[in-house]
């Protein structure tokens, strides 16, 4: 499967726009949750070509999976994109997924990091571990405890239950200074993105 999470986003509730599209959209997701994926793709294309982000993000994972369609990367890439450009979370996400992988893009781990950082910035907690493990191995990024340790943290606290472990088994190698500083850097992005819902 080409995608960060397809469960994340059977379960997810949509955050629809109040126009006629949120009943359409609203049926697209349905179908997509019991596997009529024709029904899902008939309601999402028309709301994705008009650049509604969500049937965007729908499209993506129709093509990215073979869902009702035959496997397409480019076009799972174009949909994502397209909801990316909105600052859909998962679609960033999904974009690190296959530029991580070589799904329709040179493999690329610098690609990869540049899309985690954006989805997690975004608050994509698949995301937000990925950097995590990204930082403290080096690949994609410069090695930094504090960063993954900082993103471990973040990725915890946003509901990713294998997150706390990994930050840990991470701080076992760092100083208390690292770890104090990683901690607050966790807490400052936890308060401002808290904040940020909150005025949306």
């Amino acid at each position: 499967m080409h995608t960060c999470s397809t469960t994340i986003f059977a379960v997810l509730l949509l955050i629809l726009s109040s126009t006629s599209w949120s009943a359409d959209a609203a049926k697209g997701q349905e179908a997509y949750n019991t596997g009529d994926y024709q029904t899902a793709r008939t309601e999402w294309q028309s709301l994705a070509e008009q650049g509604h982000a969500e049937s965007q993000f729908g499209m993506g994972l129709l093509f990215a999976n073979g869902f009702g369609v035959p496997l397409d990367d480019d076009q799972a890439l174009k949909w994502y994109r397209l909801a990316a450009d909105q600052g859909h979370a998962q679609a960033l996400c999904n974009l690190a997924v296959m530029h991580a992988n070589g799904w329709g893009v040179p493999q690329s781990d610098e690609e990869a990091f540049k899309w985690y950082s954006l989805a997690a910035e975004h608050g994509a907690v698949e995301a937000q571990s990925s950097l995590g493990m990204m930082y403290s191995a080096g690949f994609g990024a410069p090695q930094d405890n504090v960063q993954a340790h900082k993103w471990f943290t973040i990725a915890s606290e946003m509901g990713d239950d294998n997150a706390a472990f990994k930050r840990d088994d991470l701080a076992a190698r760092m100083s208390a200074e690292e770890i104090s500083e990683a901690d607050r850097l966790a807490i400052d992005w936890i308060k401002s993105y808290q904040d940020l819902q909150a005025n949306h």
